[in-house]
């Protein structure tokens, strides 16, 4: 085994680390209901962006390409549908919410 094998899997291993350690830790925040509920909100929020950029880096190697110019294109793109994704998602909740 070389090196280079041997650091992608180190790297895969701590990202996979940090990935449950995130989880886990907004699992608890929620079930032992550690904040009041806007400041638990907020910190669910933070740890979902901690693990979402966790995911980017160790997982998708976003920017470790020789042209990277195209993948962060790309994944801006994904990242405004996502946001269209969520957005449109809680406004339509929040209007069937409203109307019931």
């Amino acid at each position: 085994m070389n090196n280079q094998h041997r650091l992608k899997i180190s790297a895969y291993t701590v990202g996979f680390l940090l990935s449950v350690y995130l989880t886990l830790t907004a699992y608890f925040l929620v079930v032992k209901e550690v904040f009041p509920p806007l400041t638990l909100t907020v910190a669910v929020i933070t740890l979902a962006l901690v693990q979402f950029a966790v995911q980017v880096i160790f997982f998708l190697h976003v920017g470790e390409e020789a042209k990277p110019r195209w993948h962060v294109k790309t994944f801006g793109y994904m990242v405004l549908v996502v946001a269209i994704l969520v957005i449109g998602s809680l406004w339509i909740m929040a209007n069937l919410d409203y109307h019931h």
